[in-house]
């Protein structure tokens, strides 16, 4: 019966201590507030003691309160000395009780009185912030307080790195602890020290690693000198070629994502274009300004779902190639349809098309550029390392170009449609004497290519301005795209697409933006020499009369 005895007097102690515990949370709390309240003296040195005592106090509150009073939003109210948290609303503040974080309502700026810090102050804060984050559950956010503490590395900071060394598990973040601490290391006094610091920094992409070892580096660098500062600057040399080795292939694979971005955008510009000149031989100086219906289709979307602009690229896409494919089909029907086999005269029509679409919308909407948001999924980066990041708006554009061409290529495989397509494209006079309507494989082969155009403004929209010439900027391009790759061909437009983006963006580095692009012109120029037909010429009795 001992256990049950046992049991029974931890029972009776809890019971005994219950009373106990509202009262030290009360404690806790009012030492909060003292600590927040501490924060008004006017002197700078005693408010340096008072925002390490906050830090101590061990609340979830302290971090939102001292980022707070370094970003200048933390105030006491005049008429009874309340701390609060503000945040400018017009001309009032929203506030909240900076101890508690209750809602006080609005406030006149009149009614408020600044915490004000100094240079050395905001130092100090940076600091214990980023020591209070080295303690936080998100792994993101105890790698941003590794970096803060890099920029202003001291004794304090090298020994809370070491100490969070001993209890950190994510891999990227040790890492850069690590770093971190031999940056440190790298003021010893001993010359071993400071040699092993240079062996962890090497190949380290830190812009803080490649700073400090460039400087060491230049110490004794003409070998005017020997002994262990001379071996420290050789190691440090070595490590800073290692370095530069990483940098140039992490500028290489930048410079490929950059140029596959723009390959995907020129894919979706021009993948429409391949099949209406592919099947229909129509040269449509107007598939620029389908673009732009669909990038304006967007920005109407989202004035018309603003509480919702998460979502409102989801119901654009669709929009979008269902207003530019009804504009394909009256354009087909009404104009093209005449002056089949007048290519000048089509040439001309479509051009005066591009005309009253430019002024349409000029009229309807507005002459000047409109802005549309990106939804915040598509905003921000992904950081591969300190010296390699992919915009997620690109990278996302890049997944919906190849599965837009993936769409394509089902439908022109699989589908009645396609076979009907693909059968007038080869040979339309065979075609037409099997009973296929041509007429209506034309619309709706056009209508096709002009939703396509409207899905690519879409994507445009999300990179760049959205105005009444947009369309111009990308119609030379995709027909570059469509003779380059092989008319008709969608892997030829796929891989051609791609190849002009990626040449156009290792070519401006050197020659700049616009002499790139002639230079690309004058080789497809060159290419069409030798391959009239393309890359992926086109296959039939039509391709070889």
């Amino acid at each position: 019966m001992r256990p049950w005895r046992g049991l029974a007097a931890v029972l009776a102690a809890f019971i005994l201590l219950l009373p106990t515990l509202p009262a030290a949370a009360e404690e806790a709390d009012y030492d909060f507030s003292a600590a927040v309240d501490a924060l008004r003296v006017k002197s700078y040195a005693d408010k340096e003691v008072a925002i390490s005592a906050l830090a101590d106090t061990g609340n979830d509150r302290s971090i939102e309160v001292l980022e707070g009073l370094l970003v200048g939003r933390l105030f006491y109210r005049k008429s009874d000395q309340r701390m609060v948290l503000a945040e400018p609303q017009d001309v009032d503040y929203e506030i909240r009780d900076a101890a508690t974080g209750e809602p006080l309502g609005t406030t006149g700026k009149r009614k408020l009185k600044k915490i004000g810090i100094n240079n050395k102050l905001r130092k100090h804060l940076r600091g214990t912030i980023a020591r209070l984050n080295l303690a936080h559950n998100d792994p993101a956010v105890r790698m941003a307080a590794v970096k803060e503490m890099m920029r202003n590395l001291d004794a304090a900071a090298s020994d809370l790195l070491r100490a969070a060394m001993a209890r950190e598990r994510d891999v990227k973040v040790r890492e850069a602890i690590r770093s971190g601490i031999a940056l440190a290391d790298l003021d010893s006094p001993d010359a071993a020290i400071r040699l092993r610091a240079v062996t962890d920094l090497t190949g380290s992409l830190l812009p803080e690693a490649r700073n400090r070892l460039s400087g060491l580096a230049e110490r004794n660098a003409d070998g005017s000198s020997s002994g262990p500062d001379e071996t420290v600057s050789l190691a440090a040399r070595k490590a800073l070629q290692s370095i530069e080795s990483k940098l140039a292939l992490n500028r290489l694979a930048e410079t490929v994502f950059f140029g596959l971005s723009l390959g995907s955008v020129l894919l979706l510009a021009a993948i429409g274009l391949a099949i209406t000149f592919g099947v229909m031989g129509v040269i449509n100086m107007a598939h620029g300004e389908l673009i732009m219906l669909g990038a304006y289709t967007t920005y109407l979307v989202q004035l018309a779902m603003p509480n919702h602009l998460d979502y409102s690229l989801f119901v654009a896409i669709p929009a979008a190639f269902l207003v530019a494919g009804l504009f394909g089909i009256a354009i087909e029907q009404g104009v093209i349809r005449y002056l089949y086999g007048r290519p000048l005269e089509t040439l001309l029509a479509t051009f005066g098309i591009s005309l009253i679409l430019q002024q349409l919308v000029r009229t309807t909407i507005s002459a000047q550029n409109v802005a549309v948001s990106n939804p915040s999924w598509m905003s921000g980066s992904m950081e591969i390392n300190p010296a390699l990041a992919i915009t997620y708006n690109r990278l996302y554009i890049l997944i919906f170009a190849l599965l837009v061409f993936a769409a394509l290529l089902a439908v022109l495989k699989r589908t009645s449609l396609g076979l009907q397509v693909r059968a007038v494209s080869q040979n339309r006079a065979m075609a037409k004497a099997m009973g296929i309507r041509s007429e209506w494989v034309d619309a709706m082969t056009f209508g096709l290519g002009s939703g396509i155009a409207g899905v690519a403004g879409v994507a445009l929209s999300q990179l760049t301005n959205v105005g009444p010439n947009m369309g111009q900027s990308y119609i030379i391009d995709s027909f570059m795209v469509v003779v380059f790759g092989g008319v008709a061909n969608l892997w030829g437009t796929l891989v051609g697409a791609m190849s002009l983006g990626v040449a156009n963006k290792f070519l401006e580095p050197f020659a700049g933006a616009v002499l790139a692009k002639i230079l690309v012109l004058v080789f497809i120029i060159l290419f069409i020499q030798k391959r009239p037909r393309g890359l992926f010429p086109q296959k039939g009795r039509a391709a070889e009369g």
